[in-house]
């Protein structure tokens, strides 16, 4: 099942990220449940996440940004894009940023913009696969 977040997802979706670059689940403290709220009260922040066997196995972010250029369109920014390592090769990623693509289209986005830390071809070329491309835009990073 290809969903958004619930208040109840918080734990499952921490144990996810252990898939993408977090090393371990962080304690459930009073900061970590208000970055928990905050996310859940913003209309524009959507977590995406695939639910399988009763747990989250993929998600992805998608984030609106109003915008005062391009026709005041705004536009959506995607990050965050992970599966179990059980549960890869099976679409699930693949669902979540459709589902993503399907908000920015019912809040007229002209477009979609990907970010990822991975350098590996293959997902590059997943990525590519998914309607994305790495010839339009560069992007830099400036770590804080």
């Amino acid at each position: 099942m290809i969903r958004e977040i619930n208040e109840g997802d918080l734990l499952g979706l921490l144990e996810l990220y252990t898939h993408l670059h977090e090393k371990e689940v962080p304690e459930i403290d009073e900061k970590v449940l208000g970055i928990w709220q905050t996310i859940l009260a913003d209309p524009n922040h959507h977590i995406i996440v695939a639910e399988e066997d009763g747990r989250i196995v993929s998600s992805c972010v998608c984030v609106i940004i109003p915008n005062l250029t391009r026709g005041l369109r705004p536009h959506a920014f995607i990050e965050n894009v992970v599966t179990d390592s059980a549960y890869r090769k099976r679409g699930l990623a693949t669902a979540c940023l459709d589902y993503a693509k399907g908000i920015a289209e019912r809040e007229n986005c002209y477009k979609l913009l990907l970010a990822t830390g991975s350098k590996e071809e293959s997902t590059l070329r997943f990525y590519e696969r998914a309607g994305y491309n790495r010839t339009d835009k560069t992007a830099f990073t400036q770590w804080l």
